[in-house]
């Protein structure tokens, strides 16, 4: 009780500017840490009472603090006129039936932490999961894999549009379409990693070979039926699609309905045949649709309707799957697509009143209509595998290239990857190579859990795929003319072209960006605005209730966080990591803080209207991957016991992120109008990130350019020859040899320098050097070996004239 005195006579003495003082210095941090309420009446009614205010100032605080405190009086006086309002200015987001679903489908992992504005960095980077490989998935890799990948000539199938027999019959044998098909049913059973691995390997080798055995893994027939089918329809399918007896196509995409899978006009009608038997009489015209010019079955999407309603169930019974066999009276193949000359089959296929039965829906009579719900919760999950995995092994397979090459093409008397220019282009190939391999296994290890995180998904297929575009492209720029002239000795150009196939399939970049990662995201991961907007839609005025106040406070939180944070950038902020990575999570931390606030303002003042404006939510999108994007690559850096070589690596691709981060913060506030034009400016004076320096950019370039275990490391997974007869082997091998001599050629500059031999080009003075006893014979030999591989290394391809 002397206490209470003491500070009472205390808060009596104060004047004005020390009340305020006393607010400022006390609020921001309750606000930080998230006080509860009632501390937040405390302080102020220490305000009024340092204030001297007169009794009525006492008597509004005692029914504010009893309005607020007193849920059925808050909810009667305060939330429902609020409710009311809110749904008669529509300024909460409306969720269609398709939305909802996919909504639905998926699962929050750390996303939500990242969108929270106080993610828990201790349990993300300690707790959440950093997987590795089975004994049984790398001894795959190790045997079945590599024999795959050597026996693809990657050219040559390009040149004949298809795989020889003996790669299609191994395919099937050694189950590469059955990865995730249970063991009990034949299949390999791998884990999501496996899985990836696999893909990564095969996409370092030939595109066209990750695809094909990518697809029948990713959304189709296995997949479905592993989650929704039969027990029928399992026994009999899984083992045959196991065994390769049965080739799986699945049939989405439409000339009028691509990204908008909903508008499809693919159709069945429920009718019964002579016997009794419910039947399903089919139209579809598909296209883009990959193996299915060769397949066995059919998964098919389309709108089953049940016009005399014979299944009791209404007569527009939405979106259903069913499996279709391929040799079914009515359906078209035989005709394909020419993906930019890439020779994986990708084809249309009609079917003009196909009468399959009941029985072939997915799921049997009560999957019907359930067919937009599976394709969701199948996508949630896959999209974080296929494309992703694809990206990560063609930038292993980029790094290690320039890397090589780099190191043994010369211009101007000395290796190119001492050239500033090329160094530059280098960092971004190695440090995004790190962050690709990163974020895919981070993600692997959540779907190993049991998660379905479709927005993380979202963000992994949209950036894996602009990253890898990035990569190849400065790939390209490095090679030269080694890179555009096609034949067996380029090994970038078949990459190069099947760029764009990764960017368009899976939900195309440009919608992913502004309408899913985002659009989804500030829905599904934000803590409380799905329940308000559930409440809204199920005029539920206690759940809106509880959501909008705690929303309120959860603002309150983020904004004081987003201005100490900004004051202090991040210093003062949890950071349970390795020295290396502190000053990133710390700035994460502000980041999370200022994007969560601004994705609230935003959604209070556009409301629903944000939903339509795409660009604001392409830049919002932009912020959020590359929070999650930094994360995945500490996380890895943490995992792989924070390694010094490492160091570089992680943090070039932290300082990108950040300056990504900070890119967005500035094309949000510049564009969301003048109430924003405080941020703005405050964005552009105190920057979260600036982006990486040169100094970093050149040791990252450095180190790609070393032969030893931190390059292995870098580019561990991917297929590398063991002969010099292939174009990747024959690189690395004379990149070898001529690191290994480097002394020795040391020795002939220093001699040419001392004018004891003549300024010609180390190759032209090999003997010379030798018979003046600069270098011994031995030497010699080994430099005239190195020198000869590198010229072999660097040689292109040439063709007669036709």
């Amino acid at each position: 009780m002397e206490i209470v005195n003491i500070g009472l006579n205390w808060l009596s003495g104060l004047t004005v500017g020390e009340i305020i003082l006393y607010y400022i210095v006390v609020a921001i941090p309750m606000a930080y840490i998230a006080v509860p309420y009632v501390l937040w009446l405390v302080l102020a009614g220490s305000i009024i009472y340092a204030l001297g205010l007169p009794m009525l100032a006492w008597q509004i605080f005692a029914v504010f603090a009893l309005v607020t405190l007193v849920r059925p009086l808050r909810r009667n006086i305060i939330s429902r006129p609020l409710f009311s309002a809110l749904k008669a200015l529509n300024l909460l987001p409306v969720i269609s039936e398709t939305e909802q679903a996919a909504i639905d489908a998926g699962t929050v992992w750390i996303d939500g932490e990242l969108f929270s504005g106080k993610p828990n960095f201790k349990r993300i980077l300690k707790e959440e999961v950093y997987p590795t490989l089975s004994a049984e998935e790398q001894a795959f890799l190790d045997g079945p894999v590599n024999k795959l990948c050597a026996m693809v000539d990657d050219f040559k199938v390009t040149e004949a549009g298809d795989f020889p027999k003996k790669v299609w019959d191994f395919i099937k044998k050694e189950k590469f379409f059955g990865m995730i098909i249970q063991k009990k049913y034949g299949g390999l059973e791998f884990s999501a990693l496996g899985h990836s691995e696999v893909i990564a390997k095969l996409a370092s080798r030939s595109t066209a070979l990750a695809i094909t055995v990518m697809v029948p893994n990713s959304l189709g027939p296995a997949e479905l039926l592993t989650h929704y089918g039969t027990q029928e329809q399992k026994d009999y399918y899984l083992p045959r699609l196991a065994d390769g007896i049965e080739v799986p196509c699945f049939g989405l995409t439409e000339p009028r309905a691509g990204s908008d899978a909903g508008a499809m006009s693919a159709a069945g009608e429920v009718f019964k045949a002579k016997d009794g038997t419910l039947m399903i009489r089919l139209n579809w015209s598909k296209r883009y649709i990959t193996l299915s010019g060769i397949s066995t079955v059919i998964g098919l999407a389309f709108k089953l309707n049940d016009p005399k309603k014979l299944l009791g169930k209404g007569e527009h019974l939405g979106i259903t799957c069913a499996l279709i066999p391929s040799n079914t009276k009515g359906v078209v193949l035989g005709r394909r697509h020419d993906p930019l000359g890439v020779p994986f089959f990708n084809c249309p296929t009609d079917g003009s009143d196909v009468e399959v039965p009941l029985s072939t829906v997915i799921g049997g009579e009560q999957g019907v209509g359930k067919g937009w719900t599976m394709l969701m919760e199948s996508l949630a999950a896959g999209r974080g595998i296929s494309l992703p995995s694809n990206c990560a092994g063609g930038g292993k397979l980029v790094t290690r290239t320039t890397g090589a090459y780099a190191a043994i093409r010369k211009q101007f008397g000395i290796n190119i990857g001492k050239f500033e220019g090329i160094q530059e282009a280098m960092a971004q190939i190695g440090a995004m190579t790190y962050t690709l391999d990163a974020s895919r296994i981070f993600t692997c290890g959540a779907i190993d859990q049991g998660a379905k995180p479709a927005v993380v998904t979202a963000i992994c297929k949209y950036n894996a795929t602009e990253i890898w575009r990035d990569i190849i492209n400065h790939g390209m720029d490095i090679l030269g003319g080694a890179a555009i002239s096609r034949g067996p000795r380029n090994i970038l150009a078949n990459p190069y072209f099947a760029t764009p196939i990764s960017i368009t399939v899976e939900g195309a970049n440009i919608l992913t960006r502004t309408l899913i990662v985002f659009g989804q995201g500030a829905i599904r991961c934000h803590p409380y605005v799905l329940q308000q907007v559930q409440a809204l839609q199920n005029n539920d005025v206690i759940l809106f209730d509880l959501a909008f106040w705690k929303h309120i406070g959860h603002v309150v939180r983020n904004k004081n966080r987003a201005i100490v944070l900004y004051f202090t950038r991040g210093l003062f902020s949890c950071a349970p990591v390795s020295k290396p990575a502190k000053k990133y999570i710390k700035k994460l931390n502000w980041a999370s803080a200022k994007f969560a606030l601004a994705a609230d303002i935003a959604l209070g003042t556009m409301g629903g209207e944000l939903k339509r404006k795409e660009m604001l939510a392409g830049r919002f999108a932009d912020v959020f991957s590359w929070m999650y994007l930094a994360t995945a690559t500490i996380r890895r850096f943490e995992a792989e016991g924070s390694r010094k070589e490492d160091i570089p690596f992680m943090a070039w691709s932290c300082e990108y992120a950040l300056k990504q981060i900070q890119d967005g913060f500035q094309g949000l506030f510049a564009n969301m109008g003048p109430l924003f034009a405080i941020q703005n400016i405050t964005t552009r004076i105190n920057p979260i990130g600036s982006g990486p320096s040169d100094k970093l950019s050149q040791k990252v370039a450095e180190l790609m350019q070393i032969d030893g275990d931190q390059r292995d490391r870098l580019t561990t997974g991917i297929y590398m020859p063991d002969t010099d007869t292939e174009a990747l082997g024959r690189l690395d091998q004379a990149f070898k040899a001529v690191a290994k001599t480097e002394p020795i050629a040391k020795k002939i500059s220093k001699a040419i320098r001392k004018k004891q031999l003549p300024k010609q080009p180390i190759y032209m003075l090999i003997k010379a050097a030798k018979d003046a006893g600069i270098i011994t014979a031995a030497e010699a030999k080994a430099l005239q070996d190195a020198e000869n591989r590198r010229f072999d290394a660097i040689t292109v391809d040439d063709f007669p004239i036709k």
